[in-house]
């Protein structure tokens, strides 16, 4: 663990703000963009083809650049088939889908990223190219893949998610497991509640003062879990607020406003099929010279009451992720570093300082399973990480390695002759 020497499995043209992968396809999904300034920077989604070369190397190539016009995509949730990104105050919805291209077409290749992009406010120039095993390098410029699998992409609807009278902007947006419900909250303190597909609304409710940093829902939509700068989480039924969680109950030495909540999400326990947590981050509301360390709570899914709370280092948390089987909790910092941290013990399991050059925006660990395709290798995790710098990177935890068993079952011999003529010597006519 500590500074490595990171290599980029992909880089766009334009700062990367959301990565999410397709559960039933595999394919990334990647997005960002300069925004509405006309600063040159183009605003897209990228849809990337993830390939596992060898046991523990990928490689990635673009399959589909869907512009976005004058919207970055800031935020997303993907449930078959459908993106929901947040583009400013809206929610915009659109179906993806891989098809076979008509004998004789080609697929023009692109240029998406063969220099800096500079000009961007929201940019700090990122670090050079990087090398090191456990991804197959591509380098700044990509190519579209010419096969015959393409990515058609269908605008269906819109929804304003937040409205705010300056500067709306949806912050977060997810699908219920069940996908029958879409979530969002933003900079208004909203949350508003969507039935999916048909997006009639059915909550629409003032969760926070202030901007709402994110929420999540529970498998079985029974608690909604909404996170504010108001220094609240807050556990909803419905449109009901059930209670307000108070981390520091485990931290009795922290003042109450010394920090604030910054994410959180639920997650599954192992071997344990009923069972479910809740995770959340706490970061300092102030900036210190000498830093204090954030904070990684642990609470009953069910119960919300604090299990266990570990700090979590001293960089600024800026996003968070959690492993399909709640194995894994991934997280990223303003100053670009990213960690895999054990679930059931909050030990951190991986570490790379500074691996991008500025914030880490979203985090996203590849499937546990992918239904006729090992996209895991033999790794324990893989993660995916994007940042400002406009880069991609995959982040794999190795299997710990085992003896192998003629190992194991030679030096069992050993021990059964040592102890035989241990015996012979102490006891002498023993045999």
């Amino acid at each position: 663990m500590g500074r490595r020497r990171m290599p980029d499995l992909y880089r766009a043209p334009f700062p990367l703000y959301t990565i999410k992968v397709d559960p039933k396809t595999g394919l990334v999904i990647t997005a960002g963009g300069g925004g509405a300034s006309k600063t040159g920077i183009k605003n897209a989604v990228h849809f990337l083809d993830l390939q596992l070369v060898g046991d523990h190397q990928y490689s990635a190539t673009l399959l589909h650049s869907h512009d976005t016009d004058l919207r970055a995509t800031m935020n997303m949730a993907i449930g078959d088939g459908v993106i929901a990104a947040g583009q400013d105050g809206t929610c915009c919805l659109m179906r993806f889908k891989q098809c076979q291209k008509k004998e004789g077409h080609r697929a023009a290749a692109k240029d998406v990223g063969n220099s800096e992009q500079q000009g961007n406010a929201r940019r700090r120039a990122g670090k050079g190219n990087r090398e090191q095993d456990g991804v197959a390098g591509t380098g700044d410029v990509m190519a579209m893949k010419d096969e015959s699998a393409q990515i058609s992409v269908v605008g269906l609807s819109e929804v304003e998610s937040d409205l705010s009278p300056q500067d709306p902007l949806q912050k977060v947006v997810r699908f219920s497991a069940d996908l029958g419900l879409l979530l969002t909250g933003g900079t208004d303190g909203h949350i508003r509640v969507w039935e999916f597909p048909s997006l009639k609304k059915k909550f629409d409710f003032k969760a926070h003062e202030g901007e709402v940093e994110d929420l999540d829902i529970s498998p079985g939509n029974k608690h909604l879990v909404t996170v504010g700068r108001d220094f609240v989480c807050s556990v909803w039924s419905g449109n009901q607020l059930a209670m307000s969680l108070r981390w520091q109950d485990t931290m009795p030495q922290i003042a109450d406003k010394a920090y604030r909540y910054m994410a959180c999400r639920f997650g599954k326990v192992e071997d344990q099929k009923d069972a479910l947590r809740l995770y959340t981050v706490q970061i300092p509301h102030k900036r210190d010279r000498k830093p204090p360390p954030c904070y990684l709570t642990k609470w009953d899914g069910k119960s919300f009451l604090p299990m266990l709370t570990a700090p979590c280092g001293n960089e600024v948390i800026s996003s968070m992720a959690v492993s399909d089987s709640g194995t894994f909790i991934g997280l990223g910092t303003v100053t670009g570093s990213v960690a895999i941290y054990i679930a059931f013990s909050l030990q951190k399991l991986y570490y790379v300082q500074e691996s991008h050059g500025i914030v880490v925006t979203d985090l996203a660990f590849l499937p546990e399973t992918l239904k006729g395709k090992n996209i895991k290798g033999n790794n324990e995790a893989a993660m995916l990480s994007v940042a400002v710098d406009s880069r991609c990177q995959l982040h794999a935890v190795r299997n710990r390695r085992s003896f192998p068993i003629w190992l194991v079952l030679f030096f069992c011999g050993l021990m059964v002759v040592g102890v035989i003529l241990l015996l012979q010597y102490l006891f002498p006519g023993f045999i």
